[in-house]
């Protein structure tokens, strides 16, 4: 067994399918033998009760018959058993069970059997209380000093505490302020309950107080009592933990000085009597139940706090003196002597689960033979260790991260997208103003080789593309079956997405003989989905602020033959252009010269240029494949569209939106003009339309404030809850009328989250557009390999999803400052910078745009991208002629970024040195 696993003493599973909770479990002489052995006591919420005297033959050995001393069916859920004096005349030990409505007290005895059976044990009902009120929980002790008896306080649903002297009911007394109930507990030093308010509060109430206060059964209280001293219920102290507490208890050093220990959600408290803090602890995990107990050290304790991690903590004040594994997750945990074994921890889980361990290790009589001496050789261990890592750099070099479908041939994943729309569309609650969405079904088809378990096939397309299902699950798949499942894709919203690419991602377990429950695999394929999804045929434009020209190297394709779904067969003269107009509305033309070997694409916005380049490059290497012909290649020998690029990342950083200063104002019209906010905004937009805004910190700030008015909301709340809880009718003082102000804003502000959030999506899918179509030009224009736009895509594209924690703007701009640094740096001076490895908001986005302007100039003059450790090395790039050197230091970069504009124009029409004559769509385009 492990060094750090609790040692199973003896272990037993308590009944089927019942529950318990911290109060069942108790350990305690019962039976009143006096040889100082406890009796481990177990109620559960079904109603039985069971006693245990444990002790095993063997450790390690389960429960056995005998060790069940009791067990008899009460009826009632038992919410907490206690043993103490709790019967008058006598200082027998008695049991104390509380069920929601009635506190029994019960007499434990065992008998001398005719047989060899052993002694019989059987419980005798001394006396029970019928409550009024559902209770919660209970403490005991001896209140007000008494001597030789233990008094019993009951604490009830609705936060009334009811103190019982034995068989008699002494008086009730309602916690001021209490709206649910917490732990309970009794300090005897100082002769006062210790409880945990619903305000997060630890609150001490002395016993005297309690007693001499008004009686809780008198429904009014007169003027003179409320005046009165004495008669009114005062707490003693409090301490704020900001935190719900799960457990109480009080621990005694001696008889001057006593510790209250508080566990809370997330941090464990000591407390002086007078409810200053001692110490605190944070927790790192998420606790269930706690014992302090004395320690052998003089002026500490000792504390065991169980947690959801199946752990048990032995913390000597602050300090983690031990750790250990149980096999479940604790709810209460006690320490007693069990059949002379001192120091036994009793642990008791939810389910039933009883466990008696001990912490401590057992000795290995396991010797490790002597390994035979033998002189070492260096060199060959130099030699075989370069092998090794060469073996290992080719292989990392030979095989990705993700696993190829190709070469798993357990499973085969494929995917058919339908030719045609849906005859009935299967758009839901679209955002686009077309009159009819279409949607087209995709069949994925998964043919497995060999027995397989727990697939689970998730479809991802990019939005606003979605999909009418997109996660399948099948529990068992026999050798040899083929399933098939379909799906519907549509657009739902009024912008383009980034890509028309789908993916189907599919997680499997492949059972073996040495692993039944099996390995876990996955396998993919790709499908790409129809241009006519999100795009009908549009009348070609003449002009557009947007244009680009991609060279090849063969002769001009007509268009009907790369679009035939998007021409009019009967109209020859016009094949040559093509208009193409989105769901959204925007509109692209496609031109294709007669006589060269070019083809222009142009549209109103620039990151609607994408979709249609990309669809036009791939259509034409189809094309091109299918005559036989291998050396088509596309080239752009443009300018840069930079300008064009970085105003779309200025637009995606900082967008116009509405003023939060103005909200403010507006929320401060007071609660009589609150029902005229929104009729205020749907008047004022356009005037409030003139702050630009940040949207990540618009959404910051717009959480800040949603977050205060759902304090603000919880706060009246409880206002209004406490005075229609008053047996004492209150005017409300207009807190209905603060409520309802409240609430109308709140939820103006959980509006204006969504809206935010959903612009900042907008913005970042269409930047995602544009950084598809700069990284395509960039790879035309350099004639950059695959892997070279692979490391372009990770370090412009790292992101799926904007968000408020981490932005694009920040992330590429550690990745390109990466590249800089490396691969693409021009002397060792440059590698020696450190770049900071925390990533925050910027404050504007000049540097990202000096960092991608760098990195285009190094790539031209003769830059490569590389990941290998060999491209760490300065490089000797060549530099055409007339080019400027690059600079090192960042005063050598700003002399320079006048010589790089020349490289980059900022020119809106984006064309060849040798321009193509603007003619009219309806002629074709000519030199």
């Amino acid at each position: 067994m492990s060094l750090f696993k609790a040692r199973d003493w003896w272990s037993t599973v308590l009944g089927e399918k019942e529950e318990f909770d911290q109060g069942c479990l108790c350990l305690a002489d019962v039976d009143n033998t006096g040889n100082g052995q406890d009796k481990v006591i177990v109620g559960s919420f079904m109603g039985y009760l069971r006693i245990f005297d444990p002790h095993p033959v063997k450790t390690g050995d389960g429960a056995q018959a005998e060790d069940l001393l009791l067990e008899v069916h009460l009826r009632d859920p038992i919410l907490q058993v206690e043993v103490g004096k709790f019967v008058s005349g006598t200082e027998m030990l008695h049991l104390a069970v509380l069920h929601s409505r009635k506190l029994c007290v019960y007499s434990v005895s065992g008998s001398l059997g005719n047989v060899e059976h052993g002694t019989q044990y059987q419980i005798k009902l001394m006396y029970e209380h019928n409550l009024q009120r559902t209770a919660c929980n209970m403490t005991y002790g001896s209140f007000g000093g008494v001597k030789g008896r233990d008094l019993i306080c009951i604490q009830s649903m609705d936060g009334m505490l009811m103190v019982f002297e034995q068989e008699s009911y002494a008086f009730g007394r309602f916690l001021p302020g209490s709206l649910l109930p917490g732990p309970l507990a009794y300090s005897s030093r100082t002769d006062s309950f210790i409880t945990v308010s619903s305000c997060r509060q630890v609150e001490s109430y002395k016993y005297q107080v309690l007693a001499f206060a008004t009686d809780a059964d008198k429904r009014q209280e007169t003027e003179q009592q409320k005046l009165g001293s004495g008669k009114r219920l005062v707490v003693d102290w409090t301490l704020n933990i900001g935190e719900q507490a799960l457990d109480i208890c009080i621990v005694s050093f001696n008889q001057s000085a006593s510790s209250v220990f508080v566990l809370g959600e997330r941090n464990f408290f000591c407390l002086k009597d007078n409810g200053q803090i001692r110490f605190m602890k944070k927790l790192d995990c998420s606790p269930s139940c706690f014992l302090p107990y004395c320690s052998v050290s003089e002026g500490t304790i000792n504390t065991l706090i169980g947690n959801h991690n199946n752990m048990l903590h032995v913390y000597q004040d602050v300090t983690l003196k031990w750790a250990t594994q149980l096999p479940h997750i604790p709810v209460a945990v006690r320490v007693g002597c069990l059949h002379d074994l001192k120091g036994v921890i009793v642990t008791l889980s939810d389910d039933g689960h009883l466990q008696c361990s001990y912490l401590g290790t057992d000795p290995s009589l396991f010797q490790a033979p002597k390994v035979e001496s033998r002189e070492l050789n260096y060199d060959e261990l130099d030699i075989e260790l370069k092998e090794l890592q060469k073996i290992i750099k080719d292989v990392n070099k030979s095989q990705g991260v993700w696993p190829m479908t190709e070469r798993e041939d357990d499973l085969k994943v494929s995917a058919v997208v339908s030719p045609n729309f849906d005859s009935v569309s299967q758009s839901t609650d679209v955002e686009v103003g077309a009159d009819l969405v279409p949607s087209v079904t995709v069949k994925v088809t998964l043919q497995n080789r060999v027995t397989l378990q727990k697939i689970r096939l998730s479809v991802y397309v990019q939005p606003p593309l979605v999909l009418t299902c997109d996660q399948f699950t099948f529990e068992f798949m026999a050798p040899e079956m083929t399933r098939t499942v379909g799906f519907s894709v549509y657009l739902k919203g009024s912008y383009l997405p980034p890509e028309l690419e789908g993916n189907a991602v599919v997680s499997y377990s492949r059972p073996t003989d040495r692993n039944p429950e099996g390995i876990p695999r996955v396998s993919q394929c790709k499908f790409r989905l129809p241009l006519k999804l999100i795009c009908l045929p549009g009348q070609p434009s003449k002009t557009a602020s947007h244009k680009l020209t991609i060279d090849t190297n063969k002769s001009p394709v007509s268009l009907l033959s790369l679009f035939p779904g998007f021409a009019n067969q009967s109209e020859d003269d016009q094949v040559n252009v093509m208009g193409f107009r989105f769901l959204g509305g925007s509109r692209v033309t496609l031109l294709a010269s007669k006589t060269s070997q070019r083809y222009r694409i142009q549209s109103e916005q620039f990151e609607d240029l994408w979709l249609i380049t990309n669809e036009l490059i791939i259509r034409l290497q189809e094309y091109f494949e299918k005559q036989g012909i291998k050396d088509f290649a596309c080239s752009f020998s443009g300018s840069m569209p930079l300008q064009e690029y970085f105003e779309l990342i200025d637009h995606h950083f900082e967008r116009i939106y509405f003023d939060l200063v103005s909200y403010l104002m507006l929320l401060k019209l007071g609660l009589k003009e609150v029902n005229k906010i929104p009729s205020f905004f749907s008047n004022h937009v356009p005037v409030l339309h003139t702050c630009t805004e940040k949207l990540r910190i618009n959404g910051e700030k717009l959480e800040e404030l949603l977050s205060e008015r759902a304090v603000q909301f919880r706060a009246i709340q409880r206002r209004l809850l406490t005075r229609f809880k008053d047996k004492t009718p209150a005017p409300l003082q207009h807190l209905d009328t603060l409520l309802d102000g409240t609430y109308k804003q709140v939820i103006s502000l959980a509006d204006a989250v969504e809206e935010n959030q959903d612009n900042l999506f907008q913005s970042f899918t269409r930047l995602k557009s544009a950084t598809h179509l700069v990284i395509l030009l960039i790879g035309l224009w350099q004639k950059l390999s695959a892997d070279q736009i692979a490391i372009l895509e990770a370090a412009f594209l790292p992101l799926q999803q904007d968000t408020q924690e981490l932005g694009w703007e920040e992330t590429v701009d550690a990745a390109i400052s990466h590249l800089l640094k490396t691969c693409l740096s021009k002397s060792s001076k440059e590698q020696a910078l450190n770049l900071s490895s925390q990533l925050s908001i910027p404050k504007d986005t000049s540097r990202l745009k000096k960092h991608i302007t760098l990195l285009c100039d190094r790539l031209a003059k003769g830059g490569r991208l590389c990941l290998s450790t060999d491209a760490a090395a300065p490089q000797t790039m060549v530099m055409p002629g007339g080019c400027a050197t690059i600079p090192e230091s960042d005063l050598e970069e700003r002399s320079v970024e006048q010589d790089s504009t020349e490289l980059f124009t900022n020119r809106k029409h984006l064309i060849v040195e040798t321009p193509m004559p603007e003619v009219s769509p309806l002629q074709g385009v000519s030199e």
